[in-house]
């Protein structure tokens, strides 16, 4: 009965069959074009506010990028846990208890958008005064990432629904409804900056509404498509037992985004001492590397996927050779952006930023030259780690974001006092080396701690051991 569900459920995968390679592909395009188009109308923001309102008002947006990152990426992360035990349900075929999961990780959603909100919000003018934030900007950047945080319900409206869905296997739909959020965003961006103007806070209020619009059609879409994901009686109840092993693997996965964020605010704290030049500088070469590196966030997402669902089934092997596909795709992958830097690095940022303001187009080009050479470390972190985290263990993944963490925070408070603006192009790739250095054993571990548990479950099976 369960099977024919699943067969009328419209856009589900099993990545528990088939070769890897076209798998991760298959998945994994989709999840890039959806990044891709999140970059995009991030980076249509910055134009926007680059072009038509100033340098001033671009660094004002760009120096809240840190403190943004720390609580976008606590969401972020805290769904993408929060759908790991869904996907390895369901890649077990137990999808009573995939319902089970699916409905507790709705109501943690609900408690954490509320108690985060109202946290964030009360602290946002505070952190941007720690940070160092330039007394010139300091107003805009509040009105900017005020009107975000107050919207931090819909990022997890959206992140919620799009990762229950991609946990079951479809990556295409909630691209369908990124690309109408894009568009809509951009024509946001401008009614609001040309036709009404908000200021910066036109591209926030843009930012929020096209997300909410997205999550909207993601609930419409599994409500009306994903009928395997039907309650039956009492699959819906409040369920302790889920919501531990659901906090146990969305707490550590959301504290590993921020945790890796506060380096960042460390970071964003030293380079905002430089002045609004470096700020401008690599706030555009930060716009122009997110959208570099969105393949790489694309073949993580896949690999939590992937590994959540082989791992259910049992299938170690599977693991493994996904994790060395998905690597070897981003290393060819990174070794093409850096050649592609060294040629058009200098005429990228020109698109944020007025072509006479030439130092901050040097500095840009000098910060994306950096952080390309390096992308092929970002590879094993997106895609190793992803894939440790879809495997069940997200303590690894705070471990992980620690390391980072305490490498941006030596450049923050160590480097850019002495070395200045070359320092802080240097932060990102030490951090990916040092998280490296913790992720690739980590992922050895993990693999040998679950053969096994494998191991023993058979054993148990076998003999009808209790």
């Amino acid at each position: 009965m369960e099977e024919n569900i699943q067969k009328k459920s419209q856009g589900i995968t099993d990545m528990t069959c088939g070769k890897p390679l076209k798998l991760i592909l298959a998945f994994a395009i989709p999840m890039l074009i959806g990044t891709l188009f999140q970059q995009f109308y991030s980076m249509v923001d910055a134009v926007m506010v680059g072009k038509y309102l100033g340098v001033n008002s671009l660094a004002a947006v760009g120096s809240t990028g840190a403190i943004f990152f720390m609580v976008n990426g606590f969401v972020i992360g805290n769904t993408a846990g929060f759908s790991i035990p869904i996907a390895q349900k369901f890649g077990a075929k137990d999808y009573s208890e995939m319902r089970r999961f699916t409905m507790n990780a709705v109501y943690m959603g609900i408690f954490f958008s509320v108690v985060l909100t109202a946290i964030v919000c009360l602290l946002t003018r505070l952190i941007l005064v720690v940070t160092n934030t330039p007394a010139e900007i300091l107003d805009e950047a509040y009105i900017y990432i005020i009107v975000i945080f107050a919207g931090i319900p819909v990022m997890y409206l959206y992140n919620l629904t799009a990762g229950i869905i991609r946990a079951l296997g479809d990556s295409k739909t909630p691209l369908y409804f990124l690309i109408v959020a894009a568009l809509l965003n951009i024509v946001l961006d401008i009614v609001s900056i040309q036709f009404m103007g908000l200021g910066v806070a036109g591209p926030a209020y843009a930012t929020v509404i096209s997300q909410l619009v997205s999550g909207i059609l993601c609930v419409i879409f599994m409500v009306k498509r994903f009928h395997i994901l039907k309650l039956k009686s009492g699959e819906g109840g409040v369920s302790a037992r889920h919501i531990k092993i659901l906090l146990s693997m969305g707490i550590p996965m959301g504290l590993q985004y921020s945790i890796t964020a506060i380096g960042s605010v460390i970071l964003q704290t030293a380079v905002n001492g430089l002045g609004a030049v470096v700020v401008a500088a690599v706030t555009a070469g930060s716009k122009i590397s997110s959208f570099c590196v969105a393949v790489t966030d694309a073949l993580g997402a896949t690999m939590a996927t992937y590994c959540g669902q082989n791992v259910g089934a049992g299938k170690l092997e599977r693991v493994k050779e996904g994790v060395r596909v998905a690597t070897i795709i981003g290393i060819i992958y990174s070794a093409i952006v850096f050649v592609l830097m060294i040629f058009i690095g200098g005429e990228l940022p020109k698109f944020f930023i007025d072509a006479t303001k030439t130092d901050v187009i040097e500095k840009a080009r000098i910060f994306l030259l950096w952080n390309s050479g390096f992308y092929f470390a970002l590879i094993f972190v997106n895609v190793w780690r992803n894939s440790i985290q879809g495997m069940g263990f997200p303590m690894f993944a705070i471990l992980s974001g620690v390391c980072e963490m305490f490498a941006r925070g030596f450049i923050g408070f160590v480097a850019v006092p002495h070395l200045g603006f070359v320092a802080a192009c240097m932060a990102s790739p030490l951090a990916w080396i040092v998280a490296d250095m913790f992720l690739i054993p980590g992922f050895l571990y993990c693999i040998n701690v679950l053969r096994g548990v494998f191991r023993e479950k058979e054993i148990r099976e076998k003999f009808h051991y209790e």
